[in-house]
């Protein structure tokens, strides 16, 4: 699919992963809606790549349905790409034997999976309107997991509960739309120099880099990014789940 024929709603776009996605599929040519909680980040962002910012929350279906209103304003909606997500660090048991708190679980859950799911089914339903390419082909969506899907860490349970659903997603997905010629990947990003990442102390910054085989250093955003173009351009890769992270495997803490 060419990036220039379409709209692309991008979540999550206002920094990090989001923000190197949606300029690349802008660079490319596509319309390109940032969608973000942060109005301040995705205005700045939205005005540096030429893009248009819809300020939503993933798990709010008015919210998105305006993101993906304003998209299909622009041009027909052919990419989307859900970068939105959080993370906590909390044991299943803390130290005196106090169980982790479920609404913290459930938040994960509702903003990394469900918030995905959302995204998913409701650009999957305006694309699945639009008219076909030659190749029969409607549209493309592309999820982000994590590593912590497969080597989930000590203190990961809700993060890694949570990508490891979009990673079960992403083949039921891929088949279930099949019939109306939309694609549905995962990417499953390592260890990436994202802000979450910056706010680190250096020294610990260092550590998570000595972990990463080759190239030994923390992922560029921009790689990410040429990975989500890769997959939007190859209209034969569909239903998979991709690791990029320079064959990183975690360690248990």
């Amino acid at each position: 699919m060419n990036p220039s024929e379409g709209s692309a709603i991008v979540t999550g776009g206002a920094s990090g992963l989001g923000k190197a996605s949606a300029a690349r599929l802008a660079a490319a040519g596509a319309k390109v809606v940032i969608v973000d909680l942060n109005r301040e980040l995705g205005e700045a962002a939205a005005a540096e790549i030429g893009a248009t910012f819809v300020a939503a929350d993933v798990t709010d279906t008015d919210g998105v349905q305006s993101a993906i209103d304003a998209a299909s304003a622009l041009a027909p909606l052919r990419i989307a790409v859900s970068c939105a997500g959080i993370g906590i660090a909390k044991r299943t048991l803390a130290r005196d034997g106090a169980p982790h708190e479920l609404d913290m679980f459930e938040r994960i859950i509702r903003v990394n999976l469900l918030g995905t799911f959302n995204v998913l089914r409701l650009c999957a339903s305006k694309m699945s309107q639009g008219a076909p390419d030659a190749d029969g082909q409607r549209g493309v969506i592309i999820n982000t997991a994590s590593v912590a899907a497969y080597d989930g860490q000590i203190g990961q349970i809700a993060y890694s509960a949570s990508k490891g659903g979009v990673v079960g997603m992403t083949l039921p997905a891929a088949r279930d739309l099949s019939k109306v010629g939309i694609r549905v990947a995962t990417i499953a990003p390592g260890l990436f120099d994202t802000p979450l990442l910056a706010s680190l102390p250096e020294a610990a910054r260092k550590s998570l880099e000595a972990t990463v085989p080759f190239p030994p250093r923390l992922g560029k955003t921009d790689e990410y990014a040429k990975m989500v173009q890769a997959i939007v351009e190859n209209d034969y890769f569909n239903g998979e789940v991709v690791r990029l992270d320079a064959s990183l495997r975690m360690a248990p803490k």
